[in-house]
């Protein structure tokens, strides 16, 4: 074997990475999450000497080594490290080749490519050269002929002789340092001593001007925001976004760009630039100023804030050709410099090399960390404003509900993960912790474009990583596609010591996502679905002969709560019962369901549930009555109640309770039952 020598379009490196920044993963659950090598390949070079001797260089992404089966009858394979080769000597002919990858942890994938051996010179040789679409000064070249196995591509560039090489049918790539007209020469090789060649003057190219938007800014509350430029955001009125302050005669132009009907601020041969407020703002609650920058050939941008009171300070960027780059200045780093923030009615920007080159501007603002002001008790239902924030290719905004046939929430928590990291998620953080304990029941309606999308849930404290501390990460998996669904997680691992601040969400731990739709999912409605577990005091009434009180709970083996609810019927009325009252209306709707723990003194008897509104009887509205029987005696089991009747223009905020409905009990222990944790699920 000998180590590559050819000039490859990609090197892959594998690296392992012990930690990940913003969440805790001090363990090596990664390697049971990683995956098998992707993009695998070989590339082909044959010597030309009519000996059939045949150079194979195997790549892949996340590969360390490969098993090479050449495709004659060769019985074994050939395995190699990743960048190595192999070489065999072929009979003329055609084989299929086959390359299994390996990653670290010993996953594999494999894939077959076509190999023709042939001591005839290539012929009929085409050749596709062009310019790539989205890398600026880039050419591609495909190359096909018959009884070629590779090509050898010379893009003519003053002082680089070395080809860059391919498989015969592929496409390779090459970056000019600058535009302009070469000389491009193909170079088709088989495993004969004769080759064959194409040559072409091309003129490369210099992509000028975006060709995709800059990323879409996040959901903020509008106290957050002054917006200048910005088609997210209310921009401040009647601004000026091309002052005539002289800079024309200075070479720079202005126009509005249209991007597909995304416009952006295009300031042409940029020397300086002003844009010019109606009124002053006042700029000394806001923390940074941001802005969304795409050039070919502005290397930085000044940028200054100007004040009525003391003039001007600017700050200066650096940018990156060909792509966008997203600029947040410390509005600290303008004050720091002795500038009054209080009253400033202008910017400007300063190009190097001065009108030299083009600069794109959008999403031009200026913003704070939320001033969202919340505590952990939930329901959280994304109608108000929360602290947000996402972390290794997370994203997540609050957005239109897309779907309110399921669920008739106006505005729901959109969910997306990008190409990051495999635990790339996101998190609610909140000013006072939530209140969880062992065992909490955390309800979350969720929408997924799939069934089978695995939705991991935890909460963590208010440390920052590597310190984080964390309960355990519940994962439970959506069941249906495209419709809202309610999710259940029991939380666990929760200590009793720490105050968590953060709730943190991820989907499809383990696999990277990518940001499509198939990636994006909403969220709603996160909510406790234990709201009655008798541990604390509640409002509670009987009528009619019932009786209900909390009390130590006699059967802990079943139900290890201290405390919880017993109910008595005695001698009166047939419908005699007890109802649990709140100062806030119960959350339920249709088709609501709600579980509730009974320790019953024999199997079959019939608990009878309802919700009733605040008016006083007989004016009093209820749900309809949902009756389920015990199946077990003197043992805690749990019983499920769907609830029906709901009237939407209700509140209710009465919990009725009715044992053996239609019978007159006698106050007897065969009358007596336990109650405990009443939940919504």
């Amino acid at each position: 074997m000998k180590t590559l020598k050819y000039i490859l379009s990609a090197i892959v490196l594998l690296t392992t990475f012990w930690g990940c920044e913003e969440d805790n993963f001090d363990n090596l659950d990664f390697v049971g999450s990683a995956v098998a090598p992707t993009n695998v390949s070989a590339l082909f070079g044959a010597t030309q000497d009519n000996t059939g001797l045949v150079t194979i260089t195997p790549n892949g992404e996340g590969a360390v080594s490969y098993s090479i089966y050449y495709g004659d009858d060769t019985p074994e394979a050939e395995t190699v490290s990743q960048g190595e080769s192999t070489t065999h000597t072929y009979a003329e002919g055609s084989y299929t080749v086959k390359i299994i990858a390996y990653g670290v942890t010993g996953k594999s994938s494999e894939t077959t490519l076509p190999l023709e051996v042939s001591f005839n010179a290539p012929e009929n040789l085409e050749v596709t050269i062009a310019n790539d679409e989205a890398v600026s000064k880039q050419v591609n070249v495909t190359a096909n002929a018959d009884y070629a196995i590779s090509f050898d591509v010379y893009f003519g560039e003053e002082g680089n002789d070395d080809p860059v090489s391919g498989n015969i049918g592929e496409t390779v790539s090459y970056i000019y340092a600058e535009p302009g007209t070469y000389t491009i020469r193909v170079v088709a090789k088989g495993g004969a001593i004769e080759t064959t060649e194409y040559t072409q003057e091309f003129e490369a190219v210099a992509i000028v001007q975006p060709i995709a938007s800059a990323a879409t800014p996040p959901t903020r509350n509008e106290v957050d925001v002054i917006s200048i430029y910005s088609s997210k955001y209310t921009n401040i009125t009647d601004v000026n976004y091309n002052p005539d302050w002289g800079q024309s005669g200075q070479g720079s132009g202005y126009a509005e760009f249209d991007l597909n009907g995304d416009t952006m601020l295009q300031y042409i041969n940029l020397s300086y630039q002003g844009i010019q407020f109606s009124a002053a703002e006042d700029l000394t609650s806001m923390e940074y100023l941001h802005m969304d920058v795409w050039t070919a050939d502005v290397e930085t941008l000044e940028t200054s804030l100007i004040s009525l009171t003391n003039g001007e300070n600017p700050v200066v960027s650096e940018l990156t050709a060909d792509q966008w780059t997203s600029i947040d200045i410390p509005i600290s780093a303008f004050t720091d410099q002795g500038l009054t923030v209080a009253d400033i009615h202008q910017l400007k920007f300063v190009g190097t090399p001065w009108a030299g080159g083009t600069v794109f501007i959008d999403n031009l603002y200026f913003y704070r960390a939320s001033t969202a002001q919340i505590d952990g008790s939930l329901p959280i239902n994304f109608e108000s404003a929360y602290l947000l924030s996402s972390f290794d290719g997370g994203v997540i905004s609050t957005v239109q509900n897309p779907d309110t046939s399921g669920n008739p929430s106006a505005t729901v928590l959109e969910l997306v993960k990008g190409d990051g990291q495999t635990w790339a998620g996101s998190k609610i953080t909140v000013e006072d912790p939530y209140d969880v304990s062992e065992n909490t029941v955390v309800t979350m309606k969720v929408w997924s474009p799939r069934a089978g999308l695995n939705v991991l849930m935890k909460f963590e404290d208010a440390a920052a990583w590597p310190d984080t501390s964390a309960t355990d990460e519940i994962t439970v998996a959506t069941t249906v596609a495209n419709a809202w669904e309610e999710l259940s997680f029991t939380v666990t691992g929760v200590d009793s010591s720490l105050d968590y601040y953060n709730l943190v969400l991820i989907m499809d731990n383990g696999t990277v996502g990518d940001g499509s739709n198939d990636y994006t999912i909403y969220v709603d409605d996160i909510s406790i679905a234990s709201f009655l577990d008798f541990e604390e005091d509640y409002s509670m009434s009987s009528f009619d002969g019932g009786a209900m009180a909390t009390v130590e709970n006699p059967d802990t083996s079943g139900n290890t709560s201290a405390t919880v609810a017993q109910l008595v019927k005695g001698a009166g009325q047939t419908w005699a019962g007890s109802k649990i009252t709140v100062e806030e209306p119960f959350d339920i709707e249709e088709g609501t369901t709600i579980k509730i723990k009974v320790w019953s003194p024999r199997a079959g008897l019939n608990l009878l549930m309802k919700f009733e509104d605040a008016a006083a009887w007989p004016d009093t509205s209820a749900t309809d009555e949902i009756a389920v029987a015990t199946t077990v005696a003197n043992t805690w089991e749990e019983l499920t109640y769907t609830i029906t009747g709901v009237d939407s223009s209700l509140e209710y905020y009465n919990l009725v309770l009715i044992m053996d409905n239609g019978t007159v009990g006698d106050g007897s222990s065969d009358y007596t039952i336990y109650v405990d944790d009443i939940s919504q699920n």
